[in-house]
């Protein structure tokens, strides 16, 4: 069976390369493709809606698919957990009066980075000193960005029996932006494309993981992974890692 998919922010670098992926394999098939003028209408009759566009239009593309029994890979950054929490909710109604609408939040598509974050996670157990430094090119408008958020947010959760803050002071605006007990400094800079560098300081031992993405050709098989779990899915999934069954 081909899953249809519509491409929403198809205008966009992410945008663009989600279609050229889709109409290079023969079980997905393109839909539609919306820009900022598309209705949302248009992603009716779609299996799956790939979404990679602004957090306010994202959360339109997530209301509708939700209630109209859709399901969505969303690739847009600043999702928080406050927000997922809502959705999930939301998605819990919905399914209960009979719909399978299902929205699969991915912070990063790239296998790389997924697997450094989740090192990062079981590193955290045994170190009290994490500091995250994340590099995007200098047009990514938002910060920090969505994949540091997440690895703050899985380092919390792998440290949630323990007693050691991760930070022992309050108000040093100057360590970055403070999410989840874990300081996130962001660059934006010319000639990167994306960066993230988790330093973990122990007793005279300092452990730093480090990812790096020269183009956005490293989300292919993270992007083609998500959207055929999605049309299989139903709920909420957050996560490349959740994806790929990891």
């Amino acid at each position: 069976m081909t899953i249809k998919v519509a491409v929403v922010g198809a205008t966009g670098r992410m945008g663009k390369l989600a279609v050229d992926l889709i109409e290079g394999v023969q079980d997905l098939s393109l839909h539609a493709t919306l820009d900022s003028k598309s209705e949302l209408t248009d992603v009716l009759g779609a299996d799956v809606i790939f979404e990679v566009t602004r957090l306010e239009v994202s959360e339109e593309v997530v209301e509708f698919a939700i209630a109209n029994g859709l399901k969505v890979v969303v690739g847009t950054s600043g999702w928080s957990a406050s927000r997922l929490a809502t959705i999930a909710a939301k998605l819990d109604q919905a399914n209960a009066s009979g719909l399978a609408a299902a929205v699969t939040v991915v912070p990063n598509f790239s296998i790389g980075s997924m697997l450094g974050s989740k090192f990062a996670a079981m590193a955290a157990k045994f170190f009290d000193s994490i500091e995250i430094v994340e590099a995007h090119h200098a047009g990514k408008i938002d910060s920090p960005s969505g994949t540091a958020v997440r690895t703050a947010e899985l380092i919390a959760e792998a440290r949630a029996e323990l007693t050691q803050p991760l930070i022992p002071g309050v108000g040093q605006t100057a360590r970055g932006e403070v999410v989840a007990g874990v300081p996130i400094h962001s660059l934006r800079l010319a000639g990167v494309s994306a960066k993230q560098d988790v330093h973990l300081g122990g007793d005279s031992e300092v452990l730093t993981i480090s990812h790096e993405v020269s183009s956005i050709a490293a989300y292919t098989k993270g992007i083609l992974a998500s959207i055929r779990y999605t049309e299989g899915s139903r709920g909420l999934t957050v996560g490349l890692a959740q994806v790929l069954g990891l």
